[in-house]
């Protein structure tokens, strides 16, 4: 067994409690961390399957996730705060 293996089943199992705070936040900030640490965590699942695979594509694919994770969370944040105007 790999030891990026029992790193992407460790990230695997710590999403299952991401999901779960995602489901259940009893605020939409608490929903809106929660996305952003899951997408965090997809991110890193990208960077170890490339490393693991040594197809270096696949980091280019992680940078886009992050940049479009990072402004998304910022433009969801600001419809929030707005209370849904736009």
């Amino acid at each position: 067994m790999n030891v990026y293996t029992i790193y992407l089943s460790m990230m695997g199992l710590f999403a299952v409690g991401i999901v779960v705070r995602i489901i259940m936040g009893p605020t939409i900030w608490d929903r809106l961390l929660g996305f952003n640490t899951l997408s965090a965590k997809v991110i890193m699942a990208i960077v170890l399957v490339a490393v693991m695979t040594d197809r270096s594509y696949l980091l280019d694919v992680a940078l886009a996730y992050a940049f479009l994770g990072f402004i998304g969370t910022v433009l969801f944040a600001r419809f929030i705060e707005k209370k849904g105007e736009l």
